[in-house]
Parts: structure tokens; sequence; C-alpha cells
């Protein structure tokens, strides 16, 4: 395992460990970020732990050319209940990701220095969020690191049913029509199955990264 230091730097992903990290230590500096994410790497890690690098050898993704919204999440959309905005409350979505409860977990890896780096990201125009309102409040959203033609979701969060399911349609739409080659949605779980997304090799994934 490689042990980050003041150099910009990450060896190959195909060192990582079985488990998939890659390397520990170093900061969440917006150049080492940007450096991580273009490598294929990303930075997750719990609160009382030191910062732990992941390129893992399965990456759940999404290709925006090809998504087929399901009907009834398109009869969800259509209804016009949610109204859409991107990059408004940036801060409000990362903060929400943090502090949702979610079944199965007790805690947030979404720590402090987390949202300070992810908000100097965006500042900086390398982070997006997407937002659904419902009577003018703020009921769902998701956020992550945008490298211009393939977007790596961090994070989402609902306060009411199926909010961050319109957020991650709306994602890939404006996804697609830009010309994106992927949504990196980084590790699987059963709710982005759920939504279709699929896993592919770590070698497939740096193929589409690196592509010019």
């Amino acid at each position: 395992m490689y042990y980050v230091t003041q150099k910009l730097y990450f060896p190959p992903v195909e060192e990582a460990s079985y488990e998939g990290i890659l390397a520990v230590g170093g900061d969440l500096s917006t150049e080492r970020l940007l450096l991580a994410y273009k490598s294929g790497v990303f930075p997750w890690f719990e609160a009382d732990e030191p910062i732990l690098w992941w390129s893992p050898a399965e990456r759940m993704v999404v290709n925006p050319q090809d998504y087929k919204v399901k009907k009834s999440l398109r009869n969800i959309i259509n209804r016009d209940v949610f109204k859409i905005t991107f990059n408004q409350r940036f801060e409000e979505v990362i903060t929400n990701c943090q502090q949702i409860n979610r079944v199965g977990q007790n805690g947030t890896w979404i720590t402090q220095d987390m949202i300070n780096a992810y908000c100097e990201l965006h500042k900086k125009g390398f982070a997006m969020s997407v937002e659904v309102w419902q009577n003018e409040e703020l009921v769902g959203g998701l956020y992550g690191v945008d490298l211009g033609t393939i977007f790596c979701g961090e994070s989402m969060f609902s306060k009411v049913s199926n909010a961050s399911k319109v957020a991650f349609v709306k994602l890939i739409e404006y996804l697609k029509e830009n010309s994106y080659r992927l949504l990196d949605c980084q590790v699987h779980n059963d709710h982005l199955e759920k939504l279709g997304a699929f896993e592919i090799s770590r070698e497939s994934f740096m193929l589409i990264l690196n592509r010019n």
C-alpha cells in the first residue's frame, strides 16, 4: 500500500489491494482530489481513520447515452411534483447527504473536512450539485465531481419518496445532453442497481477515463 506524501502522486490503480485500497494518508486539497479522480481514485474513509484512497476492481457506472428511464419513474417525473435546479445549493446538498439517516448505517463518511474540500471544488468549477424542490423546500439532491466528460457521483439524499431518484435521472439527462461518456457511481449498492447502474471492470473504466 502506498503512503501519500506531500508529492502529488498516486501509483497505478492496478496496485490497489484486493479490497480496492490504493493509498493512505495525504490531504483533501483541490489539487490532490482532482489528481485522484483523473487517476481513477477516490477518497472514502470514516471520521476516525486516515484518508483512504480507493480504486476497486469493479466500478459501478451508468452510460448516459444508453440509459433508459423506467416507466414508473418517468410517470413521477411527468407529474411535475418536483422542481429541479443545478448548482444552486451545493453546500446544503452535501450537508443533507451527511446528515440524512440511512438504513444499516450508524454514521457517515462525509466528514466536515470532506464538506469543506468538496465545497472548494465546487467554487472552482469542479463539482456539481442537483437539487430537488417541492413547495419551495429542498427535499432531495446529489453531488459529485465533474471532470468534463465523466461525472463522479459522490452521494445523494431524499427527504420525500422518489426525490433522489428524480435527481439521478435529471443528472443523467444533463450528462446525455452534454455528451458525457460515463456516470461513475464508484461502488455497488442495491439502490443504484435498481436505478439502472451496473458494474464494469477497473480496466474498462480506466480505458474510458483515459480516452482523449
